[in-house]
């Protein structure tokens, strides 16, 4: 049983941050490479 919920938190947290990861690409694609060399 604990393994099991550990197993489907890990796969939630791997998930949520790809998601991330895919947002936030996509938001620097959609600003333009140049956006990456700047600080905020």
């Amino acid at each position: 049983m604990d393994k099991a919920r550990r197993g489907r938190n890990i796969a939630i947290a791997v998930g949520l941050v790809a998601f991330i990861v895919i947002v936030y690409a996509v938001t620097l694609i959609r600003m333009g490479g140049n956006i990456g060399a700047r600080p905020f």
